[in-house]
């Protein structure tokens, strides 16, 4: 009976580490909260489980709470991989020297702002940049936001002759994510907002825009953004070719349930020196330490 009772743990004890390997630690990643986190979530966790199947790994995704806290994980050490803005990027990479751009969406070669407004400020769709935003209230996203901060900015202070956000608008704020910043603008809570076009699209079908309370203004020039950035290192403790084998799964990705939660049609590749223009804006605007 003993010995049936040995046999049992010790093959319950096999099948459970037989899935993965126990030697290597678990693949964890993380992304800037740019959004909704209900959706992140359930975007994060398809994208867990199918670098997991692909990996053949445990693989576990990180949620935090702003940009930030995704920079310092990573720099920290606590994710091996990241989905950055171009900004949040720019700024991890330069923590952590030998750091990766590795893949991106097609779409983020080219990607754009929206700049939008409460349509009780009488604000209409522009080609050229909307000066009489000046005055109004005004949002961005997150302060660490390529697309909701640091391009707007940059687009601000060209248009207004080097004057800042402050001294342009009657109030300034940062809602913190785009979804966020849609919510603030159509409530009336500020008059004008910028955000980054992807997430506006995303909104805008799953019904939460409504078009007689907040349109799009004006639409940025392109500039490079979103990234997937891989740290340092990894091959040292996951095995030699692993960071390629990582961006060939990334780039093969193509449920397409999966990419439409990214409003992505596909992965690309990515190389650091493609965000050297948005390197050069943090420098210009003094928000790149």
């Amino acid at each position: 009976m003993k010995l049936a009772m040995i046999a049992l743990v010790l093959v319950a004890s096999l099948w459970s580490g037989a899935a993965f390997p126990q030697s290597k630690p678990a693949f964890v990643f993380t992304a800037i909260p740019d959004q909704d986190e209900t959706r992140l979530v359930e975007r994060f966790t398809r994208v867990a489980d199918h670098l997991q199947s692909k990996l053949g790994m445990p693989v576990k995704y990180l949620p935090v709470k702003s940009y930030p806290a995704a920079v310092t994980a990573f720099t920290n050490g606590q994710v091996q991989l990241a989905w950055f803005g171009g900004f949040t990027g720019v700024q991890a990479r330069r923590q952590v020297p030998g750091s990766e751009a590795i893949a991106q969406g097609a779409e983020d070669v080219a990607f754009r702002s929206f700049v939008i407004a409460n349509t009780k400020t009488g604000l209409m769709p522009s080609k050229e940049f909307p000066k009489e935003i000046a005055g109004k209230s005004f949002t961005f996203g997150s302060r660490a936001s390529t697309s909701g901060r640091l391009m707007p900015e940059y687009f601000i202070r060209t248009a207004f002759g080097g004057r800042g956000p402050d001294e342009v608008f009657a109030r300034v704020g940062f809602s913190g994510d785009h979804s966020r910043t849609i919510q603030l603008v159509q409530s009336g809570a500020f008059e004008v907002g910028v955000l980054d076009y992807s997430v506006w699209e995303l909104e805008k079908q799953a019904g939460k825009i409504n078009p007689a309370q907040v349109i799009v203004i004006w639409e940025s020039p392109t500039f490079p953004d979103y990234q997937w950035t891989v740290r340092s290192g990894v091959d040292g403790i996951y095995g030699t070719g692993f960071t390629e084998k990582l961006r060939a799964t990334l780039l093969a990705i193509d449920d397409p349930a999966l990419l439409s939660q990214f409003a992505r049609s596909k992965f690309i590749p990515a190389k650091n020196s493609d965000y050297g223009p948005i390197e050069e804006v943090g420098k210009l605007t003094n928000l790149l330490n």
